[in-house]
């Protein structure tokens, strides 16, 4: 029930979620060097609500920034309480309007020694060629997608219901990018392919819970508790959780060796009945000295290191196609149901299935498909 405001948001493909700049502030430390001299995009963002915004516009000189662009798409459906700014023309309802923001240098307009929001807000005031209005500010409209191919590097959080739509578009360009989206993309057909051909990884905060501003209505009192307990308003707040940096800009985690302590033996890593590898059922567990295929938890993925594993591919959807995964078979099914599995399996599904220690069968829950460039025996 946790994820109730998130599924009727993703029903009616509603996506008014936005990041707090602390979250944003926390991954961002780590990429400082990939944004200097480079055109930064934030193409799902308005100025009344986005700390990414806010984010790249206070540290425009720090970053060595070139240009920061930043389009919204028709206005925001929240009016913001950080930057009101006047818009001229635009000012009676500034949050129904689709406009760019695009900002080359960032000054201390106001004189008072420091470069902060104010300075800001008076650039966006005061200077007519920063700010102009967009036909749709829909990130697949043509004037849209012309300030994408300006960009270096593409930052934000894109909709969640058009994430599959949104990454095609950055690989068709080869954009760099630093996004937000659900972890359970990995296993999206569509996507799943960037990380084993090595287009894409995940970044420093993987399968996180973040609080975001949102105009849905927070029902569920878990997810209240859990608002009010990081000091935000549960009325004007959400938790939404599974949420991961997803990326193409290098950083140093993604090289650091995952360190595997156990040795393989045939009684804590099953075969699996309907392909030819192991069981891991915790990714710390990984086998050091398994030549073979080995089937992991989704959170290995925020350690894949390329340089000491081979991603091969995962279980669900057509990958067991793919793959070679073959049906779980009649037998199987038969123990399964005999043994009061209710699961909704049939023999003709292909999937990862094994035989546990007290022979009883089981199917695995998500998995994803590895192997151990350099196994050791120690």
């Amino acid at each position: 029930m946790a994820n109730k405001n998130l599924n009727a948001a993703k029903t009616a493909k509603k996506d008014e979620f936005y990041t707090q700049l602390v979250d944003i502030e926390r991954e961002l430390q780590h990429y400082w060097p990939h944004f200097r001299d480079k055109v930064v995009l934030c193409n799902c963002d308005d100025p009344y609500e986005s700390n990414f915004f806010k984010y790249f516009a206070l540290r425009f000189n720090q970053l060595g920034l070139k240009k920061l662009i930043c389009t919204c798409y028709n206005g925001s459906p929240v009016q913001g309480d950080e930057l009101m700014i006047d818009f001229g023309d635009f000012m009676d309802e500034p949050k129904k309007i689709a406009y760019k923001v695009e900002i080359t240098e960032v000054k201390d307009l106001n004189g008072d020694g420091a470069v902060d929001l104010s300075d800001v807000q008076y650039l966006l005031k005061n200077d007519k060629n920063v700010i102009s209005t967009l036909k749709t500010g829909d990130f697949r409209d043509p004037e849209c997608i012309e300030l994408l191919k300006q960009a270096d590097i593409v930052v934000t959080n894109p909709p969640f219901s058009l994430i599959r739509e949104y990454i095609a578009q950055l690989m068709k360009y080869q954009k760099k990018f630093l996004i937000l989206a659900r972890t359970s993309m990995i296993h999206a057909y569509e996507i799943f392919p960037y990380f084993i051909e090595n287009k894409m990884w995940i970044g420093y905060g993987y399968n996180m819970s973040l609080v975001y501003k949102s105009p849905y209505k927070n029902v569920e009192e878990a997810n209240r508790k859990f608002v009010r307990s990081k000091g935000f308003n549960p009325d004007e707040y959400i938790k939404v959780p599974a949420i991961g940096w997803f990326t193409n800009l290098d950083h140093n985690k993604r090289h650091e060796e995952f360190d595997m302590i156990y040795k393989y033996n045939k009684e804590d890593y099953p075969k699996y009945e309907t392909f030819d590898a192991i069981d891991v059922d915790e990714v710390t567990k990984i086998p050091y000295d398994y030549e073979g295929i080995m089937g992991v938890p989704d959170t290995f993925i925020q350690y894949y290191n390329p340089e000491q594993f081979e991603l091969i591919g995962a279980e669900t959807g057509d990958y067991a196609e793919k793959l070679g995964i073959r049906p779980i078979g009649r037998e199987w099914m038969n123990n399964y149901r005999k043994n009061g599995g209710t699961g909704h399996y049939t023999a003709n599904m292909k999937s990862l299935v094994i035989y546990q220690k007290n022979g009883k069968p089981k199917k695995v829950f998500s998995r994803l498909l590895i192997r151990n460039k350099h196994p050791k025996s120690l």
